[in-house]
């Protein structure tokens, strides 16, 4: 999708003009090399960047066999599929800055690169802070970064993003989780 469709997109949904600049986020790129993973917890098929994929495999295998059960929540997400997002909340009564606090706008989601997931466990909430009290999140913490994830959104991050525990970011090999609550 060019730039233009996506400020196009982004007055469609009344988006401010500077918002990419006030939030310091990245555009991010569509995966072009998507690959299925397991069904997400909505029973909805996920897909993945390649080596995202294969990353995430690992570190869930080392996660169970260390007791932890990581439940994939969310995957990679479409720029239109993310306006859609958007718009069902508009269409629900929510502010456009409400929104913006906890969705990042189409073509500023990691969610588009397919590096992205949120991730889940059995009795918390899926997306809710509460997750940060999960054995879950507590083996994230200690050990995602050597699977190559971080944690997006901390507590206080500058993009104006609510602090999201759940949501985790592939950068590759070798990532530091010192920002982490």
């Amino acid at each position: 999708m060019q730039l233009s469709d996506i400020h196009a997109l982004h007055a469609k949904l009344g988006i401010p003009a500077d918002y990419a600049s006030r939030r310091a986020l990245p555009l991010q790129n569509e995966c072009d090399d998507l690959v299925a993973t397991e069904p997400d917890v909505f029973g909805r098929q996920a897909q993945l960047e390649r080596a995202t994929g294969a990353a995430w495999s690992q570190m869930r295998r080392a996660a169970a066999a260390a007791g932890v059960t990581l439940q994939l929540v969310s995957a990679y997400r479409s720029i239109v599929y993310q306006a859609g997002l958007i718009e069902n909340k508009l269409a629900r009564g929510q502010t456009l800055e409400t929104i913006l606090a906890v969705s990042a706008a189409p073509g500023y989601s990691e969610h588009h690169s397919g590096r992205a997931l949120d991730i889940g466990t059995p009795g918390f909430a899926h997306l809710e802070e509460e997750f940060e009290h999960s054995p879950a999140f507590a083996w994230l913490r200690a050990q995602a970064g050597g699977f190559g994830f971080r944690l997006s959104f901390p507590r206080g991050n500058p993009h104006g993003v609510l602090y999201e525990p759940w949501h985790w970011y592939y950068a590759g090999p070798g990532v530091s989780n010192h920002n982490i609550v």
